[in-house]
């Protein structure tokens, strides 16, 4: 098994050439896991949204169009230039900012700054269990009292699973990208320290997913 930095810079490199070959390689439409978001957090009254591993801005896009604030990170260079032409042909980019970040390093904002943090499909890429427990920690300290985090991630009762190369740690690879399927035990795992609102199975397609809601204490 590669280092946790030799595994990561390989999926740097990976995704940068497949969003090389496929500017909007996730498509046009926003995924089901940002059209709940939204009601949820307007519900909230949260009008500012920290997007973690945004790609080329689907569900960012998505977000600003319904009046949400977004700053989106990802680590690909290419998926955020598309981004921000897309924002800027949209009249949008007065409500998206995106910055290049590898969420495997300390989030840039300040302790307690961040109202919402979203992040769909992220947390089940090529990370370790440790690396999980980091961002999750990462992800507790820029929250506000009371702030929350909505994630979405492969489920193990995907008909994906278990049908590819396990490359060690419980990651799984095809085609060269590496990621992880979820079971309750590790959803609840990493909602200790959390108030955890709701883990909701659902489907997208053919994928079978988590949808997952927490807050940090107030």
């Amino acid at each position: 098994m590669k280092t946790e930095q030799e595994l990561g810079r390989a999926q740097q490199d990976r995704w940068q050439r497949a969003y090389d070959e496929d500017p909007r390689l996730h498509g046009p439409e926003p995924s089901a896991a940002a059209r709940w978001t939204v009601r949820l957090f307007g519900a909230a009254g949260i009008d500012d949204v920290l997007e973690l591993g945004a790609g080329h801005g689907r569900d960012a896009l998505y977000l600003a169009r319904q009046g949400f604030s977004v700053h989106a990170t990802d680590f690909s260079s290419s998926a955020l230039h598309q981004l921000r032409l897309d924002a800027q042909r949209d009249g949008l980019d007065d409500r998206v900012t995106a910055a290049l970040h590898d969420v495997r390093d300390p989030l840039p904002p300040a302790d307690a700054t961040v109202n919402a943090v979203y992040a769909n499909l992220l947390m089940n890429m090529a990370f370790t269990r440790a690396q999980l427990r980091s961002l999750m920690n990462e992800i507790r300290r820029v929250l506000r009292p009371g702030g929350l985090f909505v994630y979405s991630v492969w489920s193990t009762e995907d008909p994906h699973f278990g049908k590819c190369p396990e490359v060690g740690d419980g990651l799984y690879a095809r085609d060269g990208f590496a990621g992880r399927f979820f079971d309750r035990e590790l959803v609840h795992e990493l909602a200790e320290r959390w108030e955890l609102g709701g883990v909701d199975a659902y489907d997208e397609g053919s994928r079978k997913l988590w949808r997952v809601t927490q807050a940090k204490p107030a």
